[in-house]
């Protein structure tokens, strides 16, 4: 490669990262902060909430969660072959939500971002020691 070449290949290389960092940004500005929610009572969360669950080694599971008014709870899972289901019960500790399911225990927080979209963010340890993540939109 000619010295001329290389700076031609230098330069392009330079503009495409100065445009993809800049077009990220104003992505990201878009978007805007996400701040979390103090949540008061668990009734406030009742309703239908769908997502996405993470599970270390496994696929995306696409869930629904339905929260009653006195904290208890039923997700229904769709994995591919089949649905499975679990229930348990949701308390309200310090603004967050403290999650005891009948396959694990987690923690769950409740975010806003400046559209007034609000997200549900939960992490949980199974019994079997394994951790999964999900986030949650409200669809009532």
């Amino acid at each position: 490669m000619t010295p001329s070449s290389r700076r031609l290949v230098c330069g392009i290389l330079a503009v495409t990262v100065i445009v993809g960092s800049s077009v990220s940004l104003v992505g990201c500005a878009s978007i805007g902060p996400v701040r979390p929610v103090t949540v008061s009572d668990v009734e406030s969360l009742s309703g239908t909430w769908e997502g996405t669950v993470y599970l270390a080694g496994s696929e995306r599971d696409d869930v629904t969660l339905t929260i009653r008014g006195d904290g208890s709870y039923g997700v229904l899972s769709k994995r591919g072959l089949g649905v499975s289901s679990g229930k348990g019960h949701i308390v309200i500790s310090d603004g967050r939500l403290a999650i005891e399911g009948e396959r694990g225990r987690g923690v769950g927080t409740v975010l806003r971002n400046r559209a007034g979209d609000v997200v549900m963010k939960v992490d949980m340890t199974l019994s079997d020691n394994r951790n999964l993540s999900a986030e949650l939109w409200r669809t009532r």
